[in-house]
């Protein structure tokens, strides 16, 4: 089961991941981030950013690897998750670009009818990963369905980075970043499967709002299934759910999770 941290504020969610993080750079100069997009992680990447430059973190050798991309937006796209991970983590953390990388960069807007290049990116991206030694951290956020990623409701469990096709809700959902015109949001991604997640050494899921409530208390405290993706993470044996009042208005175990926490031996991260 992952442990639950209720917190007041999207901030003081961010200064838990960030001194995880930060710790862990110290001790690994070259560790691998898995990198997600969204507004759930903005303040993580902020107070990661402010210890970075308070600490003088070395973060040169730092490695990322992005969750998701959009299919057929061109890398230059403001909305584009190559350009969006520019703007909100390789600038502000200072890492160097060069080693950070987003599934759509080997296709460059191609389009999904391009066969050549989209048929076996996610496999190649994969392998990157692997080359890399595995991901560290991985922070990730979580739809109003329960997808982590671009993994949608029905998304194998096992499945590898791949090809999916966009839920009308997810599009809706991400129309805020299009201007609030739905036609301008893709209809295909490229996205690390679920399979792909688990393996990554620690899981950091961030949510906030009531909005979220259903689906964390899906994934904390429902059972593991394809229809709720994030459930997944009752499978990893180190996972961290980091949540507001709200996004935990719905969980029966908050007593519990707060007192766990209240609880927790010092010299334990998350």
């Amino acid at each position: 089961m992952a442990e639950v941290i209720i917190v007041k504020d999207q901030h003081q969610a961010g200064r838990i991941y960030a001194r995880a993080v930060a710790d862990l750079i110290k001790q690994k100069p070259t560790a691998v981030l898995g990198l997600a997009t969204g507004s759930s992680p903005l303040a993580a990447y902020e107070e990661l950013a402010s210890i970075i430059y308070t600490e003088h973190i070395d973060v040169s050798h730092v490695r990322g690897f992005a969750l998701d991309e959009y299919i057929g937006l061109p890398l230059s796209h403001p909305q584009s998750y190559h350009s969006t991970i520019w703007r909100t983590v390789v600038e502000p953390l200072g890492l160097n670009p060069a080693n950070v990388h987003v599934p759509g960069d080997a296709l460059n807007g191609a389009p999904l009818s391009d066969g050549s290049k989209v048929a076996h990116a996610g496999e190649k991206y994969d392998q990157a990963i692997a080359a890399a030694g595995g991901v560290d951290v991985q922070i990730l956020g979580i739809g109003t369905d329960g997808h982590v990623g671009f993994n949608e409701p029905g998304s194998s469990l096992a499945s590898g980075t791949r090809i999916k096709t966009l839920a009308e809700q997810t599009r809706n959902d991400n129309a805020r970043f299009f201007n609030g015109d739905v036609s301008q949001v893709p209809t295909h991604c490229i996205t690390q499967g679920i399979g792909t997640i688990l393996k990554a050494r620690h899981l950091v899921l961030l949510a906030f709002g009531e909005a979220k409530a259903e689906a964390v208390a899906e994934t904390v405290e429902g059972g593991v299934s394809a229809f709720c993706p994030a459930s997944a993470l009752q499978l990893h044996p180190h996972a961290t759910v980091i949540v507001d009042e709200q996004a935990a208005s719905r969980l029966r175990n908050k007593d519990y999770y707060r007192w766990a926490y209240a609880h927790k031996p010092v010299w334990q991260s998350i």
